[in-house]
């Protein structure tokens, strides 16, 4: 069990970070779980109202607004990850202890009893490599992005006494609060709430997003396992019961897949929807901005900076759904009888031509009957969408080219 724990446990740390745990729900009462969660909610929420005051105060100025607007839609996008992980909290525990339990062991793998729960593992353990990976450095990307963001007033504070020049103080981000907040003491408890907002963006960015890429890594991983299972199934063998048992594992690990990529559809379209929709105003916004300060090398930086970072957000999300949706890998392709098909094809149409390239031929008409079931079950195919957003590479080009 061990080493299933390691999967996905950066996200699971960002998440008990703040607060929440997988046995955290049975650990006190509805009213104080629901004070403590939905806290962090109205906590890094009421920024938003913070936010929109700045816009406000600053409605004649279109460079102020604009730089305020930027801010204020990604934090508006973390309301709607934090909120849809207290309302799918169940899911996303559930999501990871699924994926945990088909994960096999080392051990198991090497100890295999041959009736192929395990084939396919060096798929698992490459992808999941993969996905650490990129968990990793989005964590890393996000963390310094938030870092630069609340060093950047203090840094020219310290440049200013250093050089003995007046200066007035700013806050990390653009923010208008019910007092005065460039005098002490109101600098600095403004100061502490925005740091504080912002590692709890950056934790619950690093979890949500991070876990969405993940599954989708994993659950690539295992319909390329399982159609190597299905490809090596041992048909017509003299040992009918031996053949049918491996059928019935085979059956059993394609519908537990197919939930699993349903259930992650479901769980994640309010962020996907969100997602996409804050993506193409800031991108807007953003472009804007890069516009108006093109003599500005600084400003620039800071714009490119920001705009790479959402676009990572967005991107991760794309991935994630092509990653579900297509499979090209070279060897099924070179497999292929009909060579017109598309280089990419359908995740889940992937299985049914694992099974075409069986020995299904050999098959009896019970085992036939599972292979048919199977077919079946691979015609429709899995998407990551969200109303009138499918969450795919071709999409996330489209949303680039459109704002550019």
């Amino acid at each position: 069990m061990g080493h299933r724990r390691r999967l996905f446990l950066l996200q699971e740390n960002c998440l008990r970070l703040m607060g929440h745990s997988m046995d955290s729900e049975s650990n006190g009462s509805a009213l104080t779980l629901a004070l403590k969660y939905f806290g962090t909610l109205l906590f890094v929420g009421a920024a938003d109202i913070v936010m929109m005051a700045y816009v406000y105060n600053n409605r004649h100025d279109v460079e102020l607004m604009t730089a305020s607007l930027s801010v204020l839609f990604t934090n508006l996008l973390t309301v709607v990850k934090i909120l849809t992980f207290l309302v799918h909290k169940r899911n996303f525990w559930q999501l990871i202890r699924s994926f945990r339990r088909i994960y096999p062991q080392p051990q198991q793998h090497a100890d295999g009893d041959g009736d192929g729960e395990f084939v396919g593992y060096a798929y698992l353990a490459e992808d999941n490599k993969l996905a650490t990976m990129l968990s990793r450095g989005y964590c890393i990307s996000c963390g310094c992005t938030g870092l630069y963001f609340m060093v950047d007033p203090i840094f020219k504070i310290i440049v200013s006494n250093w050089r003995g020049e007046d200066y007035v103080r700013e806050m990390p981000m653009p923010l208008k609060f019910p007092y005065d907040d460039v005098n002490s003491p109101g600098y600095e408890i403004s100061y502490m709430y925005t740091l504080f907002v912002t590692i709890a963006v950056v934790l619950y960015a690093s979890a949500v997003d991070g876990l969405f890429i993940s599954f989708a890594i994993h659950l690539r991983a295992h319909f390329l396992a399982l159609q190597q299972r299905i490809r090596q199934l041992k048909l017509g063998l003299a040992d009918e019961a031996a053949v049918q048992q491996q059928l019935v594992h085979v059956v059993q690990y394609h519908v537990r897949l197919l939930d699993l990529a349903n259930q992650l559809r479901a769980t994640y379209m309010p962020i996907v929807f969100g997602q996409f929709l804050i993506t193409s105003i800031q991108l807007g916004v953003i472009i804007y901005q890069i516009l108006t300060h093109t003599d500005e090398s600084m400003a620039l930086l800071r714009f490119f900076s920001f705009l790479g970072s959402i676009m990572v957000q967005l991107f991760l999300y794309c991935y994630g759904g092509e990653l579900v949706k297509n499979e090209a890998r070279f060897e099924l392709e070179m497999q292929l009888v009909a060579r017109s098909t598309l280089t990419l094809c359908l995740q889940s149409m992937q299985v049914s031509i694992a099974v075409q390239l069986a020995d299904w031929h050999l098959a009896t008409p019970k085992q036939r009957r599972s292979l048919a079931f199977i077919m079946q079950r691979s015609q429709q195919a899995l998407l990551i969408r969200a109303g009138f957003y499918e969450a795919s590479l071709e999409n996330f080009v489209a949303v680039g080219y459109r704002c550019a």
